[in-house]
This record gives structure tokens, sequence and C-alpha cells, in this order.
């Protein structure tokens, strides 16, 4: 019964001493990031005409980042960015391994080839669109190719982390771009 008390004690002192921190207490979200695991989308699954022109990739503080260059032929607005099991191309269903511990499935209503079936974005090597080694948080970004008016990529990453999406409208350049940022960290 003494040592109960002692012990009750004990912490009560260590706790208003300020050591230990109250349950509701959080941590800032890492560099301010709320963005969340959960599926982005937009008119998601509407084919488009407009034109894949480029994929790359680059690193920030924060986050890495996808970029798709799209040549603007109607207003580029469709795409769908989820964390899947497992990335599948369209039309086949074939599974497409991706290194990392997750895999961002990206649809985009935008298609790789003009009117007369001439590749507008044909990467060397599909499975490696883009060059991500050393990168943080990327593991690997894969071009699917193009199937009934949208196109598909695989972004392997190195574990399921917050991600971002969004449109930067090209104006008079005519090219939109579509980014996706992942986060380093929670």
């Amino acid at each position: 019964m003494n040592r109960t008390r002692i012990l009750v004690s004990l912490v009560a002192a260590v706790a208003a001493l300020g050591v230990v921190a109250p349950a509701s207490a959080s941590a800032a979200p890492y560099c301010g990031i709320t963005w969340g695991s959960q599926a982005k989308s937009l008119n998601p699954y509407d084919p488009g005409t407009d034109l894949v022109h480029d994929v790359r990739a680059g690193q920030h503080d924060c986050y890495d980042r996808v970029v798709v260059d799209v040549a603007e032929v109607d207003d580029f607005d469709s795409y769908v960015v989820r964390y899947v099991p497992e990335v599948r191309r369209d039309g086949s269903g074939e599974a497409v391994p991706l290194r990392g511990g997750a895999a961002l499935q990206v649809t985009l209503g935008a298609v790789g080839y003009d009117d007369r079936g001439k590749a507008t974005y044909s990467p060397d090597d599909p499975l490696e669109a883009v060059d991500v080694s050393g990168f943080r948080t990327l593991r690997q970004v894969a071009w699917l190719g193009s199937f009934e008016g949208q196109s598909g990529m695989g972004v392997g990453t190195r574990a399921r982390l917050p991600f971002r999406v969004f449109v930067v409208e090209g104006g008079s350049s005519h090219v939109d771009r579509l980014v996706i940022d992942v986060a380093h960290r929670w």
C-alpha cells in the first residue's frame, strides 16, 4: 500500500514538472505537411485528347516530386492517384512490379500518342521512365503506356507516405503539368 502511494506521488511530481506531456499534445506535422495518403482525383477516369510529352522527377527538402508534362488539346483535368497493393496495366491487367515498400497507381486523362498514332512520349526503358536513384522517397517511376484515352504510370515509394497532387496550368505555353509530391516522412 505504501509503495503504491509513493509511486502515485512520484508520477504526479514528475508530471507537475512538465516532464510528462499530456496525451492530447501532438508533434507538429513534418515540414507542415498535412496531405494524407488517401486517393486523390479530379474527374476520375475521363478519357482525354491531351498529349503526354515528358515525365521527370526532382528532389526537395521535404518531399520528392514527379512531374508529367501534358500538351493541351482540351483542358487537361483528369487524374487518379492512389496507393494500391499492386500496380496493374490498363487493358491487360498485367501486374507491374515496382521497387519500394508501397506503390502509387497513376491514371491520367491524356495519351502518349497523337491522332496519327505517333508516340508523343516513349521512354527508352518504360519500367525506368525516370532515374530516381539516390532519391529519399521515390524508388521507381514506370510508364505503363496509354489505353482508351488514358495513360498509366506506377510510382514505387519507400513506404506509404503522405502525398499531394495538383495541376499547374501552362498558360500561353499550352503545356500543363501534373505534379505528384510524396513526403519523405509523416
